[in-house]
């Protein structure tokens, strides 16, 4: 039977994931669970996605990688249905599974691209356990980047997504320091072909000005930024060992407002971390409609083993579990009313393969069941079914 790749997680596990099945896809009756440690829910769901492959095929040949690999090593390799474990940061190497090298760094399978610039980080957030996953921050070259967008493009692709675990630090590496601007810059001149450039998810504080520029005033980077802000309380920052305030995400956010009024912004929000009090709670909600907060990721917080904020005064997980479910709701309410502003607006949207495709907001729109994936279709709205511009 054919390689089976199970990504959980982030963004990066996807492309990732990707990559790997073009790598062993010579590889017979093999399934790799890439995993994620993010949270304890992660970590559950990586075993039970084990234990579900095992039982669907109880004859392959089972690897686990991914930050969980690392993370929770022991614990997946004592579980019976786990052959072998290969670490997250070898597990692109052809040569730690034995394969030979691909000619590409990967291919295009979907209409927009992952490209990841960027792994590991530095940082030292108190509730993460990325850095024990994924190591120190490494950056591809700009040469290497742009030889992988135009594989990508080559094959298809509209659309790239520039991506990273911590996105911002790109080039820190790097001879002479470069900063992230300067490859966005670099890929945009050197792939003319390349139609609509995003970025994952980025830190604010660490945007340099020229990426605030090209962020602001550049067509073909999509006028859509998700947020690492994790709180909008500023002591609960503090205490997460953040790098920004909530006040440098409001000016932030107001600045390329000024400049690209269009720009829908996302953020990655953390509800019920340790010592949040009912101010604290008050201060992230009300961060969702300072900011518009239009694309929400919301996360109960998880209490990691061997993170400073396990130490931390905990909340109940029933407040917990509460408090998400408010921040969730307010980005809901919020994205709705947006939503609703789309509609009678021409949108250019890119066509994917499920009939569906994202607007340069990043807005997700149904499309008519005759549009080719692919391709870039003036689309104007006229209602929204089950959360989708239609």
């Amino acid at each position: 039977m054919a390689v089976e790749v199970i990504s959980l997680g982030c963004r990066m596990n996807l492309s990732e994931s990707e990559r790997l099945r073009a790598l062993l896809a010579a590889e017979p009756d093999l399934v790799v669970v890439n995993s994620c440690a993010v949270t304890a829910e992660a970590v559950r769901q990586t075993r039970q996605a084990i234990r579900r492959a095992r039982k669907a095929r109880p004859a392959a040949r089972l690897i686990v990688t991914g930050c969980a690999a690392e993370v929770e090593r022991d614990m997946l390799a004592a579980m019976p249905e786990v052959d072998g474990l290969i670490a997250n940061t070898a597990k692109l190497d052809p040569r730690a599974w034995n394969v030979p090298a691909l000619r590409t760094p990967g291919t295009a399978t979907h209409t927009r691209a992952f490209v990841t610039v960027q792994n590991g980080c530095d940082h030292a957030c108190t509730f993460c356990v990325i850095p024990q996953g994924r190591g120190a921050s490494r950056s591809l070259s700009v040469a290497e980047v742009v030889r992988e967008i135009g594989h990508h493009l080559a094959a298809g692709a509209k659309e790239v997504v520039l991506s990273g675990v911590d996105l911002t630090s790109w080039g820190t590496d790097l001879p002479g320091a470069p900063r992230l601007g300067q490859l966005v810059e670099a890929v945009l001149a050197a792939c003319p072909s390349l139609q609509r450039l995003r970025l994952s998810s980025v830190d604010g504080i660490e945007i340099d000005p020229l990426l605030f520029e090209l962020i602001a005033g550049e067509a073909r980077v999509m006028p859509h930024l998700h947020l690492s802000l994790q709180h909008g309380d500023d002591l609960i920052l503090k205490r997460m060992k953040r790098r920004h305030l909530r006040g440098d995400a409001v000016a932030l956010v107001a600045a390329l407002k000024a400049r690209r009024p269009d720009i829908a912004i996302g953020a990655d929000l953390i509800a019920g971390f340790p010592t949040e009090d009912d101010g604290a709670h008050a201060a992230n909600l009300s961060i969702i409609a300072e900011l518009d907060v239009v694309h929400g990721h919301v996360f109960p917080y998880s209490a990691r083993p061997g993170t400073p904020a396990t130490r931390m005064p905990q909340n109940p997980p029933a407040l917990i579990k509460a408090r998400a479910a408010e921040l969730r709701a307010a980005v809901a309410a919020r994205r709705a009313r947006w939503l609703a502003r789309q509609l009678g607006r021409p949108l250019a949207v890119l066509a994917e393969r499920d009939g569906t495709g994202h607007a340069p907001n990043f807005a997700r729109v149904a499309l008519p069941p005759e549009t080719c994936a692919g391709t870039i279709v003036n689309h104007t709205p006229t209602h929204i079914a089950e959360g989708l511009l239609a």
